[in-house]
């Protein structure tokens, strides 16, 4: 009954991060198609595109993570989330804790 205990409380972490992400790359999203490019000098040109570079980066990580995310809920559903993908044993509680959407 622990681990079932425990893949409740995952479930339960990984809506919680599901939706702090969607959240924050809608705020993102929203930041970059509103971006005005070429305003004031050379120097603050270059910061915005650097700013803008590093945020592009940001949530493309951050959508990565949510698609893996997505992909260990379906899991759940499926009845096949703790399970590896590649030996078929069961993945450790504490390696889930860790990384609640890992698959080996």
């Amino acid at each position: 009954m622990a681990r079932r205990d425990a893949l409740l409380r995952l479930h339960k972490t990984l809506l919680a991060r599901r939706q702090a992400l969607r959240k924050a790359l809608a705020g993102e999203l929203a930041d970059l198609r509103n971006f005005k490019g070429d305003t004031g000098d050379s120097v603050d040109v270059a910061f915005d595109s650097g700013n803008e570079e590093i945020a592009t980066q940001l949530a493309e990580l951050e959508a990565r993570e949510l698609s893996q995310i997505e992909r260990a809920l379906a899991r759940m559903k499926q009845g096949t989330y703790g399970v590896c993908e590649h030996c078929q044993g069961k993945i450790p509680v504490s390696r889930l804790n860790a990384l609640p959407y890992s698959t080996t």
